[in-house]
């Protein structure tokens, strides 16, 4: 195996290559190729093993009682499968895996990374890190729940990343990026954007925005 492709990886972060190959050698792993198109998981099946795409790129997504698919993330190499769900009493997949291109995957079962993580500190810390960084991340998805129209949620979006100071902001997500966060289509996003430019709210050029009137964007996130 090329351990190169897993120095990306956060759960190795600070680790070179040769540290990798020597940690790995203290457990049991396997690769696992997956086809393009193929279910990698299905919701609700247990998670017994972490994950790690090697190579390719893989997506959560869900189907709604509408039968619409609607993808949730997309990971890509580097990145680990429903890692904050190996452990808890509901350690289970809560969406569907499925292969965007042809993948391959580093599989250790429960067992052999909770040996890793007692060997060595730094994948303890790394592996905390990961998951303290996704229940950050959902806890800010959590919030956006709360704004009922997409202007709101995108005036809350560009005023948290402005702080109180500011009236210029570089997003850090691009317009489908941002559509995903807020779990809707990317026109409504660049509709929304539209919309608050014409107002006089904003100004946007790309990924900058500019603040014209905080007071009425502030309004925004009462809608």
């Amino acid at each position: 195996m090329d351990y190169s492709l897993l120095s990306g990886s956060s759960l190795f972060a600070g680790i070179s290559p040769d540290e990798i190959e020597e940690i790995l050698r203290h457990v049991q792993y396997r690769i696992k190729k997956i086809d393009e198109g193929s279910l990698i998981a299905q919701s609700g099946e247990p998670v017994n093993s972490l994950m790690i795409v090697l190579t390719g790129k893989a997506k959560g997504e869900m189907i709604d009682f509408a039968g619409k698919v609607i993808k949730i993330e997309e990971i890509p190499a580097s990145g680990a499968l429903a890692s904050a769900f190996m452990f808890g009493i509901k350690n289970r997949f809560p969406v569907n895996v499925v292969a965007m291109t042809d993948v391959s995957l580093l599989i250790i079962d429960k067992a052999g990374f909770l040996k890793l993580m007692k060997r060595d500190d730094r994948i303890l810390i790394n592996f905390l890190d990961m998951i303290s960084n996704r229940s950050q991340f959902l806890s800010e998805k959590i919030k956006f729940l709360n704004f009922k129209t997409i202007k709101g949620k995108l005036a809350q979006f560009i005023m948290q990343r402005a702080g109180k100071d500011r009236h210029s902001v570089v997003l850090d997500m691009t317009q489908n990026e941002i559509a995903d966060f807020f779990g809707v289509a990317r026109p409504s996003v660049a509709r929304a954007l539209g919309e608050m430019e014409e107002d006089g709210l904003i100004s946007a050029s790309a990924k900058n925005i500019r603040i014209i009137d905080r007071n009425r964007l502030s309004a925004l996130t009462a809608e």
